[in-house]
């Protein structure tokens, strides 16, 4: 990797960050920052099979330009991981590969519940700013 190739290092509280709730037919979306450590909607991703999502992932990384991404990781009440668990963790890897972002994963238990219970027209972006959220909340 030559170095024009590199991504300038940006100050930790200047980092941004591109969420995703991963789902086969619809994928939400959410931007946020390390400074303000709140995180904003995006339209979902409504698209089935990887080429199609992954066109509109990559617009989206286009668009915003984060220093990296975060995936919510579904689980059981309880802990224990489930198909779709495999799915995420299955995207995220992609994400990895195809985009070299570093890949944050957050457990994502309840997000879209609680999306739904606060009245959100679009619940896979209101879990993706949740999911976020939480993210920023977490860092040091």
């Amino acid at each position: 990797m030559s170095v024009t190739d590199q991504q300038p290092i940006v100050p930790a509280q200047f980092q941004s960050f591109l969420a995703f709730d991963f789902g086969l037919k619809r994928t939400g979306v959410a931007v946020g920052t390390r400074m303000l450590r709140s995180a904003s909607p995006q339209g979902t991703i409504k698209a089935e099979g990887e080429a199609a999502r992954f066109a509109q992932v990559a617009e989206r990384i286009r668009e915003w330009q984060p220093d990296a991404l975060v995936i919510g990781v579904p689980y059981h009440p309880d802990g224990a991981s489930h198909e779709n668990t495999a799915r995420a963790l299955k995207f995220g890897r992609q994400l990895r590969g195809r985009f070299g972002l570093q890949v944050f994963e957050v457990d994502e238990r309840y997000s879209t519940t609680e999306a739904i219970a606060s009245g959100a027209k679009d619940a896979d972006a209101a879990s993706a700013c949740i999911i976020l959220e939480q993210f920023l909340r977490n860092l040091p």
